[in-house]
């Protein structure tokens, strides 16, 4: 029985080294032979109508559309989801990367028309979310503005953010106005210099 135990112990760790030891040895696709993958060589469809027609099809079988759907009830966002499915499609050579491009917003519109019907609660994928963070910043920032200046804590010719303020030097100390001075009655000196030509 205990050997049995420290067999089954054995085997396990080396099958955890099969599989850590499974990955690509660098520069192994350059030692592989040319066009031997499905993207290596030339599409089977090159017309972006065909190649919708076969998402499209694809996508009217049930098993595939109630994946879909799934992937979109679990979180991921239906933007990645269309472009897993083209860039399958382009992995296994159906049709080209730009192609892919080109029927892409069809193919979100398909799967986002069936999720509406089906009522499943999705998110599209696209960074609207820091537009509306910045729009509740500024917000924010505006309401405490006008709590501080309702406080008096705050002057009303302070500067905002929309408004920087100018420095005009003015506040500058004698030094600072010294050395600045100072830094634009340098002349630059040597072979690239303007002042003998």
């Amino acid at each position: 029985m205990v050997i049995t135990y420290l067999v089954g112990l054995m085997q396990e760790k080396v099958n955890k080294m099969q599989t850590k030891y499974k990955m690509p040895i660098p520069g192994q696709s350059l030692t592989s032979t040319p066009k031997n993958a499905p993207y290596e060589n030339p599409p089977e469809i090159v017309d972006p109508e065909e190649a919708l027609e076969v998402h499209l099809m694809r996508l009217t079988e049930k098993k595939r559309m109630a994946a879909a759907l799934d992937m979109l009830e679990t979180g991921i966002d239906l933007q990645t989801l269309v472009e897993g499915i083209l860039r399958s499609a382009v992995m296994n050579g159906i049709h080209t990367i730009d192609v892919g491009l080109i029927i892409a917003p069809v193919i979100h519109e398909y799967i986002k028309i069936t999720a509406d019907e089906v009522g499943i609660d999705y998110d599209e994928g696209f960074d609207d979310d820091e537009d509306e963070e910045m729009k509740t910043y500024v917000v924010a920032s505006e309401r405490a503005k006008k709590k501080l200046k309702s406080m008096g804590m705050m002057s009303e010719d302070e500067p905002t953010l929309e408004e920087p303020e100018e420095d005009s030097g003015e506040d500058m100390p004698e030094e600072d106005l010294m050395m600045e001075e100072e830094m634009t009655e340098t002349k630059p000196k040597g072979l690239m210099s303007r002042e003998g030509m």
